[in-house]
């Protein structure tokens, strides 16, 4: 080999071992910055464990009167507000469905049209739901009422595109399929910890979603608030 091209040589050899010496650290910052990424998603799977889930900050457990006194309002058109009476289902023991002592609330966002109030639609993943409602209990004889359903129907499209969002941000999910003998298997999934749950459901023919955060052991509250209307109604009589 001549002087010249062993010269060449050692340059090409030093440029290759500069050239790994560079990617070094940039694959070990790439390497670090996914398993960071990796543990502040694990980390945030983990701190949901044991907190109520939130829908677009509006936590389930959360009083009647924060809910009304949040900034946040998830719904269009814009300056929509939250309008609360007596849950329907509760009417149908005998409450008055506009009454300040109700056991039971269910509230809707709603804003003001020409002819006067409207409902609003609840914006879902960016989406505007086809229905919505959020229930309030007044739980174990305490005094202020408690969020511990928020519920939602929305498109087939949207509610897709939202069981990948929720699998990405909680995990994959809980697959239940029930029996459904005109239009085959309908998939029901299920995101839960230890106090709360979020249930998507494809519903037949129409393949809308419907969407439920749910607080766990609410449907005892519910009972129980229904033992309570009943008692008072008795001791009145």
């Amino acid at each position: 080999m001549t002087l010249k091209r062993f010269a060449c040589a050692l340059a090409l050899l030093g440029g290759a071992f500069s050239m790994v010496a560079e990617a070094q650290p940039v694959a070990r910052e790439a390497n670090a910055a996914s398993a960071a990424s990796k543990a502040a998603s694990a980390d945030a799977r983990w701190r949901s464990q044991d907190k109520p889930f939130a829908f677009r900050g509006i936590a389930l457990g959360i009083t009647l009167d924060e809910f009304r006194a949040g900034s946040t309002v998830r719904a269009t058109p814009i300056g929509s507000v939250p309008v609360c009476e007596t849950d329907v289902q509760a009417g149908a023991l005998g409450m008055r469905l506009k009454s300040h002592e109700s056991l039971t609330v269910a509230c809707r966002w709603a804003h003001r049209a020409d002819d006067g109030w409207a409902v609003s639609q609840a914006v879902v993943d960016g989406a505007p739901a086809l229905e919505h409602v959020l229930r309030f209990a007044r739980v174990d004889g305490q005094s202020a009422l408690r969020l511990y359903e928020i519920s939602f129907v929305i498109d087939e499209i949207t509610a897709e595109d939202l069981r990948d969002a929720l699998a990405d941000r909680y995990g994959t999910p809980r697959l239940v399929t029930q029996s459904v003998s005109s239009s085959g298997a309908l998939p029901v999934y299920v995101w839960e910890n230890a106090v709360s749950s979020i249930t998507l459901c494809f519903l037949p023919g129409t393949r809308n979603g419907t969407l439920t955060y749910l607080l766990k052991g609410s449907d005892a509250w519910v009972k129980s608030v229904v033992r309570q209307w009943q008692a008072s109604g008795a001791e009145a009589g």
